[in-house]
């Protein structure tokens, strides 16, 4: 199985960049995990006009990646699942993408070509926070899948 996680994002280096590796090698057990960070120019640009505009240039960045797979949309609004439900979402696919918006969020029509659209938490987090609880739902979905204690 194959795991995409695409955000809009800086490619930078974190203090979060060792545990997402541990992350990614726990996971490695079940299935190829793949970061994709994107912020071209266009999206900085958008970010000095308008929260409209930056939607509008986070879709035409990230749209390229719905072709294919399971797209799983990230999203303040999207329905709140427990980590069963989550493992649903990985069950029996060859491959999920999970897309992570930029600070102004999704545009709706966007939102609307997802298969899934989940939230994380209510709480508002920032990304790289989103994304280490990201990748431990990941592992957890995993193993309630193959039976394996660590989800309890």
């Amino acid at each position: 199985m194959n795991i995409d996680i695409i955000s809009i994002a800086k490619k930078e280096k974190t203090i979060y960049d060792p545990l997402y590796k541990e992350m990614q090698k726990m996971i490695s057990r079940f299935a190829k995990v793949k970061e994709i960070e994107l912020f071209p120019k266009d999206v900085a640009k958008s970010h000095t006009i308008s929260s409209n505009a930056s939607q509008k240039a986070y879709s035409k960045v990230l749209e390229p990646y719905l072709q294919g797979g399971y797209n799983v949309i990230l999203h303040p609004d999207g329905k709140l699942i427990d980590s069963f439900e989550f493992s649903k979402l990985l069950d029996g696919k060859m491959s999920v993408k999970f897309f992570i918006g930029g600070a102004y969020g999704f545009e709706e029509s966007f939102v609307k070509k997802g298969d899934a659209v989940i939230s994380l938490s209510k709480l508002t987090m920032a990304h790289k926070i989103a994304k280490v609880v990201l990748y431990e739902q990941i592992y957890r979905g995993f193993a309630i899948l193959s039976n394996h204690p660590y989800h309890k």
